[in-house]
Parts: structure tokens; C-alpha cells; sequence
């Protein structure tokens, strides 16, 4: 089965509408689904290694929009949409010390957060409803998802057939660590946030 869906994703990927879904991958998990964009990023990256800049623009790009969403979420809805997210992912009794940490480290929040396997929908969410600083929450977001994607794409397009001739063979293996570090996102973002 996970042999299927990788043939899939890497036909995808090189298909004409690739661009368009990795766009909405990315604009969707800044702001509330649970999957990052790295499950379509590092497959398209390793089917067509030229393009790799593109792909990484896109998911920043993307990624930046659809944390403006998640910002408005926050300081929106946040009494209905945002709560019941942030209930979701299992922060409820956390989030408002989560929030109270934005008056002094904001910043800093938003760049290493942006750059972990911590849900970011959740940072673009806090930011909203703490009301930190919309163009600054914009610039950092563009700093930290672009830092996280192009170095994603970087190693790819350097290392891109050891790459994909290791994730080929190990492709369960793979799989595994993957749904380890998004599962450990969430548990982090739990417990550490």
C-alpha cells in the first residue's frame, strides 16, 4: 500500500497540477490541517530536482498566505473556530500561557516554531489572537517557512539521488520517521508549548 501511494505522490508530482497542489498543501497546514507539505515537497523536489526553487517559493509562499488565515483565525474566531482547533490538536488547558509568552518572546516564537515539526498552525493562530504585530508576524513568517522549505529543497537537489534511491529502499522505514516527527510535533507542541 505504501508503495502505491508513493508511486502516486511521485506521478503527481510530475504532473501539471503538482504546482497547484503543493500550493494548497501548504496554504491549508498554516492554518488547520494536520499534514505538513514536506509529503508532497521532498517527492517533487526528487522527481524534477531543477525545479526545486520553484517548489520551495510555492510552499513559502503558500505557507505565509495561509498563515494570514490562521491569524485571522486567531484574532477573528478565535472564541469559536480558533478554540475548537486549538481543542483539535489538544492545547486548550496551554494556550493561554502560550499566548501570555508572545508579550516577551514573539519573535523568537514565530522563528523556531516556524522552522520545527511543531504544528505552525498553531503559532499563526496564538499570533492572531495575541494581536502581535501583523506585518512583523508577516516578515518573520516569510523568514522562517522559506529558511525551513529552501534548505528542504536545497538538500534535495545536492543529495537528491542518494536520496531518493534511500527512501526507495527503505520505504516503510521512511514512512515510519515521518509520521514519527509529525506525531512528535503534536506531542511536543502539547507538552512543551
Amino acid at each position: 500500500m505504501l508503495r502505491r501511494l508513493y508511486d502516486w505522490v511521485m506521478s503527481l508530482a510530475g504532473s501539471r497540477h503538482a504546482t497547484w497542489a503543493l500550493a494548497l498543501v501548504s496554504f491549508a497546514e498554516s492554518s488547520f490541517f494536520p499534514i505538513p507539505p514536506d509529503v508532497m515537497l521532498v517527492p517533487m523536489v526528487l522527481a524534477n530536482r531543477r525545479r526545486a526553487w520553484l517548489f520551495a517559493g510555492v510552499c513559502t509562499v503558500a505557507s505565509v498566505i495561509g498563515g494570514m488565515l490562521g491569524y485571522a483565525i486567531g484574532a477573528l474566531l478565535f472564541e469559536s473556530l480558533g478554540t475548537w482547533l486549538i481543542r483539535v490538536y489538544g492545547l486548550g488547558q496551554d494556550f493561554e500561557a502560550f499566548r501570555a509568552s508572545y508579550a516577551q518572546w514573539g519573535a523568537l516564537i514565530i522563528l523556531l516554531k516556524g522552522l520545527t515539526p511543531i504544528p505552525y498552525k498553531l503559532v499563526t493562530i496564538a499570533s492572531g489572537f495575541a494581536a502581535y504585530n501583523f506585518p512583523l508576524f508577516i516578515l518573520l513568517s516569510c523568514i522562517t517557512r522559506g529558511a525551513r522549505f529552501f534548505l528542504v529543497a536545497a538538500l534535495l537537489r545536492i543529495y537528491g539521488e542518494p536520496v531518493r534511491n534511500f527512501i526507495e529502499k527503505r520505504l516503510e522505514l521512511v514512512m515510519l520517521g515521518a509520521l514519527v516527527i509529525i506525531i512528535g510535533g503534536f506531542v511536543a507542541a502539547r507538552y512543551l508549548v
